[in-house]
């Protein structure tokens, strides 16, 4: 299940059936679960924790040190959860001591050619990353957020649950679940009517999501005002109980 010219350290962990293709390096304190297929020429560098069943394609580089001048050689890691492709040339960087320390990518990922996810994003799950998006660092992503190709999210933003955005968008500003954002820099243009659909909610669900982008963006509100009525909305619509808890969290404001 090795490839005799790939490069193992004694000091990885490897479950016994993980495939390594040729000239592939596995680097000190690298732990690879079951199932878990690493294509040629791939470095994984430590401390880095893949798990079961990912599927990893050839020149992707893992867990290799933060692009932070601030970096000194801390002892900082990466975690990936279970079923991910990561597809050619994608590159994810370990966390810095300035966050706690640890960059994460969920479960069942689809990361496309060249995408990068820089020191210490937090990665959910059931997310698709377009050809060329990009992540800078401290960037959070909640669960089923699409990106198109070649877009990127700023420093410290966060991308709610659910959202879509477009290709070629720069997110500057924190994104709330289930919007649709397009432009540099990106604002909403709706919400991400087909992709729910594709995700089981039904129609008075959307009818619920609609009119809270209504409250946010098409009634004039102040923030606070919209985060309010948001919130008494979700007491009989559960769906908006993300959006609400979304915005108490923002720091860099939403887009507008």
């Amino acid at each position: 299940m090795i490839h005799p010219t790939a490069i193992i350290s004694p000091q990885a962990q490897i479950a016994d059936d993980v495939e390594i293709g040729p000239y592939s390096i596995i680097e000190d304190n690298v732990t690879i679960g079951s199932g878990t297929r690493i294509a040629s020429h791939v470095v994984i560098k430590g401390p880095t924790t893949i798990g079961c069943n990912n599927n990893i394609y050839q020149f992707a580089s893992l867990g290799d040190d933060p692009q932070d001048k601030k970096y000194a050689g801390e002892p900082t890691s990466l975690e990936i959860g279970d079923g991910n492709t990561i597809r050619e040339y994608v590159t994810i960087n370990r966390g810095t001591s300035q966050d706690d320390g640890i960059t994460r990518l969920g479960n069942n990922n689809w990361l496309m050619a060249y995408v990068h996810i820089a020191h210490d994003c937090k990665v959910g799950n059931e997310t698709i990353f377009a050809n060329l998006a990009s992540l800078a660092g401290h960037v959070t992503v909640e669960d089923y957020v699409i990106f198109g190709g070649m877009s990127g999210a700023h420093q410290f933003t966060r991308v709610g649950a659910h959202s879509f955005i477009g290709n070629n968008a720069g997110i500057t500003r924190d994104v709330p679940p289930y919007l649709l954002v397009f432009g540099q820099p990106a604002v909403p243009k709706g919400i991400n009517s087909e992709g729910l659909k594709r995700r089981g909610f039904d129609a008075d669900q959307l009818r619920a999501i609609k009119e809270a982008y209504r409250v946010l963006y098409r009634k004039d509100n102040r923030l606070e005002e919209a985060h309010q009525q948001i919130a008494e909305m979700a007491e009989s619509h559960p769906e908006l109980a993300c959006m609400a808890e979304f915005l108490s969290l923002s720091e860099r404001s939403i887009v507008r």
